[in-house]
Formats: C-alpha cells, structure tokens, sequence
C-alpha cells in the first residue's frame, strides 16, 4: 500500500474505534507509519482524509451487498443471504455507526457519503422485495420502500442491541424477526 492508502485505511479503522473526534490527525499517522507532510501531500485534511475513508467504507460495504442482491437464486433467496451474511456485529455497522457521530452528521461533506449509502441500501432491498412481489415470493400487499425501510431499521437497532448486550445473537434474532413480517417468506 502507499502512503495515501495507509492513510485511508488507519482512518477507516480509527474512525471505527474511536469516532470523527477521537481521530486525531496524528493517531492517524502513527498507525498509518505517514508522517505529517505526507498526510498533507495526499490530503487537504482531516476532514478530506476523514471523506476519503467513508468513501472506501461506503464502497466497500455495497459491494459486500451487491454480491447478495445480484447473485443467484430468486428475489426471496438473494434477500436471505444478504440477511444473513456473515458481519462482525459486536463491531457494528461501519456506515451506520457514523450516524450516531455528532461530529459527521454536522458536517455535510462527511454525511454525505453516510446518507447516500443508506439510501442506495434502502432502494436496492426494495427492488428486490418489489421483484420478489411480482413473482410470487412475497405478499403482494407489502411496499417495497417501506418494507425496505423497515428491513434496514431493523438490521441498524440490531447492531445496536447486539453491541450493548456484548451479544451477537441478538443481531441474528432481529434479522430472524423480520423474516415472517415478509409475509409467504417460509413458503415455497
């Protein structure tokens, strides 16, 4: 990796642990092994370095999700699968995370790449639940954007409770509780 990618990559992951504010540039530094000009050679700033790392997050974690939503199977199995990848839940959600960041959603440069994310996640569940619907897999009656909405709240208060309670099943017991909400999603 060059100097520009250890920069990225030690922000991503104090970002992470730490949050916006407990990211200092020089903690990003020392881990990095960049020192001052270099960080400043690539980047204008934290806040800069800060947009580069939620970007490759940002990225990172929709291709993790369009490999569920574009593989193979049907609408109902594709959704599954997403569902019920493997995450480091105790770890929580690296994009949703940052929304609980006073520091992040206060700055529009930096909450936009949290926002767009979201709302691409938000639209690809329901091009799948509305796939699904229309063949079948699903109850007709569900609406794909609130049903999608519904789907990435739950995941989110499931990060959440698994983290407080140092407990990873209570992640897996949100996921299972949306399943019967689908309606027709144990049959066939």
């Amino acid at each position: 990796m060059n100097a520009a990618d250890r920069l990225i990559e030690s922000t991503r992951e104090l970002l992470w642990e730490r949050g916006y504010v407990g990211t200092s540039p020089k903690a990003i530094q020392q881990r990095a092994g960049a020192g001052q000009g270099s960080m400043y050679h690539h980047f204008e700033g934290k806040p800069a370095l800060a947009r580069a790392a939620i970007e490759r997050t940002a990225q990172e974690m929709s291709a993790k999700a369009e490999a569920q939503f574009q593989g193979a199977g049907s609408a109902k199995e594709r959704l599954i699968a997403y569902l019920r990848r493997e995450r480091d839940v105790l770890r929580g959600c690296p994009i949703g995370g940052l929304t609980q960041d006073p520091d992040v959603m206060a700055d529009p440069l930096l909450r936009a790449p949290v926002t767009e994310t979201l709302a691409w996640l938000r639209g690809q569940i329901a091009d799948l639940v509305a796939e699904g619907v229309t063949n079948g897999e699903f109850d007709a009656s569900l609406n794909p954007t609130q049903t999608a909405t519904t789907i990435v709240a739950v995941m989110q208060g499931g990060y959440v409770l698994a983290r407080a309670a140092d407990d990873a099943a209570l992640f897996d017991d949100a996921v299972a509780g949306i399943l019967p909400l689908l309606g027709k999603f144990g049959e066939r």
